[in-house]
């Protein structure tokens, strides 16, 4: 008997205001009929743009895929907040100094590069194997620990001084906090600041082009066509890739290890390595062991 064939793709959602990751993820699941369903990369409710969705066998892909995001947002100079954003409670407010654009560039220059960020108090980071997010909202202040992060780039787009509102754009490493970032930029200025307005541009691979509006999702519920999966060797393409020989593929789809081709032996142990079927499809992933590949995921398993 023939199984079903497994979905195995990613839907890119430019996600709305107002709405969780969960929430999404939880549409998408709805509208496709499945259950394995999962999302790369958290957005804040407030927050707009890229939010990669897995669906079917390419969740077991999103650890392997990129992992630097970028981000367009506004930040609002004098005001301090609980929640380093306008969504929490006002702190406190300052004056604004006068600034040129030169000058808020020149402050801008200590957040470029390999750097240490303190996320903020209400966030997804792990205290003592809870959310500090959920400590926070028991009345709990924590003291975070500064952790290594990397912003590859940061550039002032805008800048208006009546409004005490800079526009920025940055393309930065996993666990950056760009609240944390507008907050610390406020500190450097003496006056305050928090995070206006963010719209998440690239993350995994993916970018505003491949997105579609969460109202897409309504076209399966209404007889239509649902927009279709981008196929997931695209968001891999930044690895070293092996194509199975036909003899190889019959053991591979048992579990067995094929060698470690000549042109990938300078690779090091563990890299991730994308394997392919004779046609060039999506065969699963490996990691380089011992002059072989070791499977790590093997996609259409005999058994």
């Amino acid at each position: 008997m023939t199984r079903p064939e497994q979905p195995c793709g990613f839907l890119v959602l430019d996600k709305p205001a107002g709405l969780s990751s969960h929430a999404c993820v939880a549409q998408v699941r709805r509208a496709y009929g499945l259950k394995r369903v999962g999302h790369g990369g958290t957005l804040d409710p407030a927050v707009t743009g890229v939010l990669p969705i897995a669906l079917g066998s390419a969740t077991r892909l999103l650890p392997y895929l990129g992992s630097d995001k970028a981000y367009r947002g506004v930040v609002q100079l004098g005001v301090r907040t609980s929640t380093d954003d306008l969504e929490g409670e006002l702190l406190e407010r300052g004056t604004v100094p006068a600034l040129s654009t030169a000058e808020l560039d020149a402050a801008l220059a200590p957040f470029r590069g390999a750097i240490h960020q303190v996320p903020p108090q209400v966030s997804a980071v792990h205290v003592n194997g809870e959310r500090a997010y959920a400590r926070v909202r028991r009345g709990e202040s924590l003291e975070l620990a500064a952790r290594p992060i990397t912003v590859h780039s940061l550039e002032l787009l805008g800048w208006e001084p009546a409004a005490g509102q800079l526009e920025l754009e940055l393309r930065c490493s996993a666990g950056t906090y760009v609240r944390a970032l507008a907050r610390d930029l406020g500190v450097a200025l003496g006056c305050g600041g928090a995070l206006a307005r963010l719209r998440r541009t690239e993350a995994l691979g993916f970018t505003l082009a491949q997105a579609v509006p969460l109202e897409a999702l309504n076209a399966g519920r209404e007889g239509g066509a649902l927009p279709p999966l981008l196929d997931p060797l695209a968001p891999l393409a930044h690895l070293s890739q092996h194509r199975l020989s036909p003899e190889e593929q019959a053991g591979w789809r048992c579990g067995r290890a094929p060698q470690l081709p000549a042109a990938l032996a300078a690779l090091a142990p563990e890299t991730a390595v994308v394997v392919l079927d004779p046609d060039g499809n999506l065969a699963g992933m490996a990691r380089a062991a011992a002059g072989v590949l070791q499977p790590k995921l093997v996609l259409d398993a005999a058994g």
